[in-house]
């Protein structure tokens, strides 16, 4: 808050026992002591406005802003236009987020102190906080060109920007910023999101590129590269991570690099120690399941999409996987069972007409292996070629073996 010496001068000709005494606590940061002093001043005296504002002053320091608010605008009251109230107050509403009306008083103290730079940032602020993110540019700009080295006005320069849609403005202010201040460094990565937002990858991997340190970043950098076709780079961005922060979502992306990249020796002891740390992650489950069935380790696969049933009976796409793999076993009673379940879910379509039909005609059930074939071929409607070629020479030899009989 802005203290002004001036007023010291005017305090001590006014309530000089109590005030002097406020400025002492003021000056030892006792504040609560400070706004008990200065409350008997203001007793002692009401219009006393010096003293008004040092007891709003200390109420704002102590935290209790609907006193400082309070006073403040009565110290305006009695000096209509005084400066530091009017910052000061600007300030307090700022804080509580009442921004319609701290915007006119900042503006007030920007009018009264054209060249003093701290103003400026507060107005820049509340303009900011209000939606107006041109004006709030401009002002940040003004505000610049009395401190070129306020990391803060830069940084609102780039969010501002940011906000209007100019990425790459911001971009630049953002690094300046930093280099102004060191704490602000990782402040241009609020871009990234926006970049992958918009569709731009490559301007999203580059920013990223520029927090080697930062754990976050290498994850998604990580991330992105396995998502652009670039997995071989991607693989150690991921291992960092996976050994930093091994979760199921970090353990599940290196799973998946090792996958594009060829790698499948390393791909499922990763998915397995996943499971194994999150066993009711049944995404995970899933995805376990989907490279057991890759390797051809069926019984394996099966179990896992038969856990992932259990828990979600309603999952069309794990009995899928899970009918898939018990045909690959052989075991066609429970395949035949696990579609008349896909059936009753109202999810039966051509494919597991097909399937029926196939499982059917391996147990000799020829009739019903007909029945499903031509069921198969009236819902198809020609998505899949070369089964309805398959479907129609099973249909003529069944017909005839069912004639011959």
């Amino acid at each position: 808050m802005y203290w002004p010496a001036a007023a010291f001068a005017l305090l001590l000709l006014q309530n000089p026992d109590f005030s002097a005494e406020g400025l002492k606590a003021l000056e030892a940061q006792k504040y609560e002591l400070a706004a008990q002093y200065f409350s008997k001043a203001v007793q002692a005296d009401a219009s006393d406005h010096a003293a008004r504002f040092h007891l709003a002053l200390a109420n704002s320091l102590t935290g209790k802003d609907d006193e400082a608010i309070a006073g403040y605008r009565k110290v305006l009251e009695l000096k209509p236009g005084l400066y530091e109230a009017q910052l000061n107050l600007g300030m307090v509403l700022l804080r509580r987020k009442r921004v319609p009306e701290a915007v006119p008083l900042l503006q007030a103290a920007v009018d009264a102190r054209p060249k003093v730079f701290r103003p400026r940032l507060y107005l820049a602020d509340a303009l900011f906080d209000s939606g107006e993110f041109a004006k709030a540019a401009a002002a940040y700009r003004a505000a610049l060109e009395l401190n070129p080295k306020s990391a803060p006005a830069e940084l609102g320069v780039a969010r501002s920007e940011v906000r209007a849609g100019n990425l790459k403005e911001a971009e630049a202010h953002f690094r300046l910023a930093a280099e102004l201040d060191p704490a602000w460094k990782d402040a241009a990565l609020e871009l990234a999101p926006l970049y992958e937002k918009n569709g731009q990858s490559a301007e999203a991997i580059a920013l990223y590129r520029q927090f080697p340190e930062n754990v976050a970043a290498r994850e998604r950098l990580g991330e992105l590269l396995l998502e652009s076709g670039n997995p071989a780079e991607a693989i150690p961005l991921l291992e960092s991570a996976v050994a930093k922060s091994p979760t199921a979502a970090n353990r599940l992306a290196l799973a998946q690099a090792y996958r594009k990249n060829h790698q499948p020796e390393k791909e499922l002891p990763l998915l397995e120690q996943a499971v194994a740390a999150e066993p009711d992650n049944l995404d995970l489950r899933m995805a376990f399941g989907r490279e057991l069935r890759d390797q051809r380790k069926f019984a394996e696969a099966a179990a896992q999409f038969q856990r992932v049933i259990q828990a979600r009976p309603a999952s069309v796409e794990a009995w899928n996987e899970f009918t898939a793999m018990l045909i690959s076993l052989e075991n066609f009673p429970q395949a035949l069972a696990a579609l008349d379940r896909i059936k009753t879910l109202g999810a039966e379509g051509p494919g597991h007409h097909f399937l029926r039909a196939i499982i059917l005609d391996r147990l000799h059930d020829l009739k019903g292996a007909l029945a499903s074939y031509q069921s198969f071929l009236a819902t198809d409607q020609g998505k899949s070629p070369n089964e309805e070629f398959k479907a129609r020479q099973r249909i003529r030899i069944i017909e005839n073996e069912l004639n011959r009989r």
